[in-house]
């Protein structure tokens, strides 16, 4: 859809064209159903929307009679232009939200965060993986091995704070892993059954959840009230429920001391972990300052 045909519509009427664009080229389909439940809209109104898209793009998309939804088609071309880390976003906290034609902020916004590499297209194969419950071939660039060649099951995305990973079972080894994104070459789908060990709800690191008691570091920090008022801590003490899996990411990035101790020693250590034994059996402590474990991210 161009530009001057957006104009044309309501900023709500884009929102729920853009909507129907990103259905289609990152979970690989969408209903009415979707639109009614998304936006709050009657079914006709639905309909409407998804002519007047088809009339934009007829190459992108193909009606499935028995399922009675509208499937990616293989001419697929992105109407949409939005930028990977709002996709990211989008798919971690739900989209729908259609990009604003020359939004500006009122006020002055800065991040700090590393522009990585990230295929669009190999995302939606990903995406698409998940949402259908199949497996993908990958190329992938891992630190041990360089480039090889996998067949991974993916479930989940996650943010570590830094980049973004793919949560998937690895055929290769038998485990499941985390996968930078940024380090994937190439991905295409791949047929066949994914069998049950295969699955998220085998993941016993992604399913168990670690309950953190962060406070304010005691060598670090002269006054601890400053970091309890930061963090909103309540009596002291932060509590924090995160998947193990996700735990030595947290850590790192907030640079929390990890030691039995508090004996890290520096400014950016903030913050000490004061249950440490909450931690055991947690895979990917390595990340953990001052804690020492075996590498699980590859």
């Amino acid at each position: 859809m161009s530009k001057q045909q957006l104009r044309e519509m309501t900023q709500v009427q884009r929102d729920r064209l853009t909507f129907i664009d990103l259905r289609l080229q990152y979970l690989g389909s969408v209903g009415r159903q979707d639109l009614v439940s998304r936006f709050g809209i009657q079914s006709a109104a639905a309909s409407r929307d998804l002519a007047i898209y088809k009339d934009l793009a007829p190459a992108n998309l193909a009606y499935d009679p028995k399922g009675k939804i509208y499937v990616r088609a293989s001419s697929f071309r992105p109407q949409s232009c939005v930028s990977a880390e709002r996709v990211l976003h989008w798919l971690s906290q739900g989209f729908g939200d259609g990009e604003p034609l020359g939004w500006k902020s009122g006020i002055a916004c800065e991040a700090t965060r590393l522009a990585g590499r990230l295929d669009l297209e190999s995302l939606s194969v990903l995406t698409r993986a998940i949402h259908r419950g199949g497996a993908v071939e990958v190329a992938y660039r891992a630190l041990s091995s360089g480039l090889t060649t996998r067949e991974i099951v993916p479930f989940a995305l996650a943010d570590s704070g830094l980049r973004w990973h793919v949560r998937a079972f690895d055929r290769r080894s038998g485990e499941f892993r985390d996968f930078v994104l940024g380090r994937l070459d190439t991905v295409r789908p791949v047929s066949g059954d994914v069998a049950d060990h295969e699955k998220s709800d085998q993941d016993i690191q992604w399913n168990r959840i670690a309950e953190l008691e962060l406070v304010p570091h005691p060598a670090n920090v002269q006054h601890p009230d400053t970091i309890e008022a930061e963090y909103a801590m309540d009596g002291g003490v932060l509590n924090v429920r995160v998947r193990a899996a996700m735990a030595g990411y947290l850590l790192r990035r907030w640079n929390v001391d990890c030691t039995e101790d508090h004996s890290l020693r520096g400014q950016e250590y903030h913050l000490w972990l004061r249950n440490r034994l909450a931690l055991y059996g947690v895979t990917n402590l390595v990340l953990a300052p001052g804690y020492g474990a075996a590498d699980a991210e590859d």
